[in-house]
């Protein structure tokens, strides 16, 4: 698996958005997996989102969002493993973050040694309570913006992407990486349905929608339904 280049890039937006500043998103790899978080910035607001929370993150998200002059308000979970979550209760304890995630990571993400016990270690994990539970077609607004909530199970139960139309832009956890897909072999994972999800939630969406995965470099839709080995854009 690749590793994401840290850096920072904006939403390429095709429709303006009144006098908001573009969105920043800062690619910020972090813990023993190299997991992306993703930190969003809006000047004009003032706001600052996280997707995803893999350990060590808060050090990394404290500098930037002095210079940016913007206060973290959420952080999204894309799914409850652990090198997704496992700056979560810090972040909730000294930033009182809004935390997001699906009902169906609740155990993992509430309760981290039911991931401990699959794992077959001891990770350190300490459990964070979730302020909103989303599903399939929900909305979430932030900086401005209104982001789509899609279910895409598979790789985890609970597995969710957040989807900004007008910048063309998806963060989708582990469901689908440039060129892979996520693992289907932990518990609660199907390849039969992660194709499903990839397929019916992922590669709906138009071809030109940048895709920025859980785990290295970002890609396209269009890119991955016309050359992802392990999921076709039309099942054979």
């Amino acid at each position: 698996m690749h590793r994401a280049p840290a850096g920072e890039f904006t939403f390429a937006e095709a429709f303006p958005n009144g006098n908001l500043e573009p969105v920043k998103i800062h690619v910020l790899p972090a813990g023993p997996l190299q997991t992306n978080g993703y930190l969003l910035t809006e000047l004009s607001t003032g706001e600052a989102v996280l997707v995803d929370a893999p350990q060590g993150i808060t050090e990394k998200i404290r500098p930037v969002l002095a210079k940016e002059g913007c206060k973290l308000v959420a952080l999204w979970l894309t799914h409850g493993h652990f090198d997704h979550m496992q700056d979560a209760a810090r972040l909730k304890r000294e930033l009182g973050v809004h935390v997001v995630a699906h009902r169906d990571d609740q155990g993992l993400i509430e309760t981290p040694e039911i991931m401990e016990g699959f794992m077959g270690a001891k990770l350190g994990l300490e459990g964070v309570p979730v302020d909103q539970w989303v599903a399939q077609g929900d909305t979430l607004t932030a900086l401005g913006r209104t982001f789509e909530v899609r279910h895409v199970p598979g790789h985890c139960p609970g597995n969710i992407l957040f989807y900004q139309a007008e910048a063309r832009a998806v963060f989708v956890g582990d469901a689908l990486f440039n060129g892979g897909v996520g693992r289907w072999d932990l518990p609660g994972g199907s390849f039969d349905q992660l194709a499903a999800s990839i397929r019916t939630q992922i590669y709906t969406l138009p071809d030109d929608t940048v895709v920025l995965p859980g785990h290295g470099p970002r890609t396209t839709v269009g890119d991955e339904k016309e050359a992802n080995p392990f999921v076709a854009a039309v099942a054979r």
